[in-house]
């Protein structure tokens, strides 16, 4: 696929506003966010404001960043993953051993895109992609 990674370390909030200038300038065609703790929760507004303004479309894994101005996300359903959690804290609770609990794979993903976000970078989302979309936020 001639797909070329560039990874840039992220790792406290200081590190956000050089990271996107680095793909920016290293002309990059994407981003896919993967940033944990702290700093995604307490940067999101910012995270979601620099990839407007380096005009990089930014896949995130959850869908608030995608509420929160971004550009489209896939991931697990955070609602499933709680309720098969809840299934197996009821069976340990019963007695079951957690060793003998078979692991599971997340089932139910969802794809979610922000119409407003594409139109601020000026990207055209195609509309077969569109139709894959779980929402599409206009």
């Amino acid at each position: 696929m001639k797909v070329q990674l560039q990874y840039l370390d992220v790792l406290t909030a200081k590190d956000i506003e050089p990271a996107f200038r680095a793909a920016s300038k290293g002309r990059a065609d994407a981003v896919l966010e993967i940033v944990s703790g702290e700093i995604r929760a307490s940067q999101r507004k910012e995270i979601v404001t620099l990839a407007i303004e380096t005009r990089l479309p930014v896949m995130w894994e959850r869908p608030e960043y995608v509420e929160a101005g971004g550009l489209m996300s896939y991931g697990v359903r955070l609602p499933e993953l709680d309720r098969r959690a809840a299934t197996y804290v009821d069976k340990i609770l019963k007695g079951a051993k957690p060793a003998d609990l078979p692991v599971e794979q997340p089932k139910k993903f969802e794809f979610i895109i922000n119409l407003k976000a594409a139109k601020q970078i000026a990207l055209t989302i195609p509309p077969n992609v569109l139709a894959r979309a779980d929402k599409v936020i206009k």
